[in-house]
């Protein structure tokens, strides 16, 4: 198949603001350039010894989006950027001027495999490639092993790391855990590794599912206490009741702000009375919309975590 990426100059403050926007319109895999260093911080979050010098950062980055060939004829970038102009006022968008060039499936499904390296993606919680080797890792360490192929997540971004964090402090051992748009399967994986008894979890493409189960092959996750549902819990009612109702600890949703107000309606009705739902993949300027739709729909919120520009919102059914 055919693809055109684009190439789209802004600044480093507006990166994330419009990543977020091309993922609300469906779009993954997509790639930021700029030259922020890392932290000290961040760089013990990552298992290799140095990166590339970047140069002077002057608040220039380039965030990278495909489409198939079909959509660029059809004018489906211009119309993607006029929806970002459309923000203008939320973050300093810089020229928005675009870059175009001719792709195929096999050059950029694969080649980022290069850069992907082993990381921490938390405290003694270590997120590997399949195909990488690693040397000797400290005692006690939980190694993920993950491939995640063409579907989204491989926990490097704040969103899942967020997401990893407020699961390690709510879910007790033998707890049941649903994963909603589990992409590559971290979340489900890394609850099971954490001593979740039962983990389902779901996805509307059938290429995360599939993803989603080798990886928990991978990682030697007992099939018993770890299935995964090809499906929209919103609007498929079988899908609904094969999940069941009432039965979850915790239920995870790392996707996007619009997503988890879409689902607001029908979460609750998974959980346990005592039970937690942990939503995260929220940029900050869409974390007071979220709020609203979860305690318009019988929740209270427990608490919002926030990493960079990104948040999670950990709520719980009001109690009546």
């Amino acid at each position: 198949m055919e693809w055109i990426k684009y190439r789209l100059k802004t600044t480093v403050a507006a990166e994330e603001l419009i990543a977020s926007l091309l993922a609300d319109e469906g779009l993954e895999g997509v790639e930021i350039e700029d030259k922020v260093q890392l932290t000290p911080e961040e760089m013990e979050k990552l298992f290799i010894d140095m990166l590339p010098d970047l140069g002077e950062d002057d608040g220039t980055a380039y965030v990278s989006f495909y489409l198939p060939k079909e959509d660029d004829e059809a004018g489906k970038a211009q119309e993607l950027i006029r929806g970002i102009r459309a923000f203008e006022g939320a973050a300093d968008l810089g020229e928005l001027s675009l870059e175009k060039s001719e792709t195929r499936d096999s050059d950029w499904i694969n080649n980022w495999k290069q850069y992907w390296k082993p990381f921490y993606a938390g405290d003694g919680i270590l997120v590997k490639p399949t195909w990488e080797e690693l040397p000797e890792v400290p005692e006690g360490t939980i190694v993920v092993d993950l491939d995640p192929g063409t579907a989204f997540g491989t926990g490097l971004h704040e969103t899942t790391r967020l997401c990893i964090s407020q699961i390690r402090k709510h879910l007790a051992k033998g707890g049941s855990v649903l994963d909603v748009g589990c992409g590559s399967g971290i979340l489900s994986i890394i609850s099971r590794l954490l001593g979740a008894g039962r983990v389902y979890s779901t996805d509307v493409d059938p290429e995360a599912v599939r993803t989603a189960l080798e990886n928990a092959q991978v990682n030697n996750i007992d099939p018993e206490g770890y299935r995964a549902f090809c499906g929209d819990i919103t609007t498929d009612e079988a899908l609904r009741a094969e999940l069941g109702e009432g039965c979850y600890d915790i239920v995870a949703a790392n996707i996007f702000a619009d997503v988890i107000i879409g689902m607001a309606p029908v979460i609750g009705g998974f959980m346990k009375p005592d039970g937690h739902f942990i939503s995260s993949g929220i940029i900050n300027t869409k974390e007071e919309a979220v709020t609203a739709a979860l305690k318009a729909n019988g929740f209270e919120i427990e608490e919002a975590a926030h990493d960079g520009d990104w948040c999670a919102i950990t709520a719980r059914l009001a109690q009546s």
